[in-house]
């Protein structure tokens, strides 16, 4: 299989060709471009978050728990919290994913079992939607096919890995068909593996219209401010219009 600085430099690549896609041939706005492109290259690492090493998952683990939080910002927004409670919030969810999530997946995870596989890179763009709220859904989805692209570059490295050509003869390694699976041998696994992609399908398929119905709400709600609650400047303009007309 493809190492560490393989699969890097791989998703890396892939990543930059589709930041590049997506603002020249989509008119995405550069930073997504380049956001895209930074989740994508980073997304070569998950697959091997079960790897016996510790460094993708060491790596992977530091790096998402800082940055999942600045990414849920228009979230926060949208549930109205203020700034302590965005902190509170981005402190605890640095905390659990750096501590709590590693050790569980730690635990329940072999190498080369379903998390390496294709319903588990749909699982990691679904997760990727649900952790990147954005007012246009095209950016949204944008970003988060990046991640499923990083992915799906790992596993497909590993099966071009996994096919070696010695003296003009072909041979396949035992591992060749291990990456781009859709089920394994253990049924428990599988089981585990498709309601969970279940259940974050069905939260993507609902989030989007929480928050536009949030959204709607908060704008409803501007709208019907009463009338003595609104910025001082704005009401004593209002009361200089009849008072200059005496």
């Amino acid at each position: 299989m493809a190492g560490f600085k393989a699969h890097i430099t791989g998703s890396t690549m892939v990543g930059v060709a589709y930041g590049y896609w997506g603002t020249m041939h989509q008119s995405m706005p550069i930073e997504s471009g380049m956001l895209a492109a930074g989740l994508c290259a980073v997304s070569g690492m998950l697959p091997d978050l079960d790897s016996d090493s510790g460094i993708p998952l060491r790596e992977t683990s530091n790096f998402a728990s800082a940055l999942v939080p600045m990414l849920m910002i228009d979230r926060f927004r949208a549930l109205e919290m203020t700034p302590e409670e965005m902190a509170l919030a981005a402190m605890l969810i640095y905390l659990f994913m750096r501590f709590v999530l590693v050790g569980i997946f730690k635990k329940y995870t072999v190498h080369r079992g379903m998390w390496h596989s294709l319903p588990a890179a749909a699982s990691a763009g679904l997760l990727a939607y649900l952790v990147i709220p954005c007012p246009s859904e095209a950016i949204r989805v944008y970003k988060s096919l990046a991640v499923t692209l990083g992915f799906m570059t790992h596993l497909v490295m590993d099966e071009i890995w996994s096919v070696q050509m010695r003296s003009g003869r072909t041979r396949l390694k035992k591992s060749f068909g291990t990456a781009l699976k859709f089920s394994s041998n253990n049924a428990w696994a599988n089981i585990s593996t498709y309601a969970k992609l279940a259940l974050l399908a069905y939260l993507a398929w609902t989030d989007h219209g929480v928050l536009r119905k949030h959204e709607h709400t908060h704008e409803r709600q501007s709208i019907n401010v009463p009338y003595m609650a609104q910025p001082a400047e704005q009401w004593l303009e209002k009361l200089r219009g009849p008072i200059s007309r005496r």
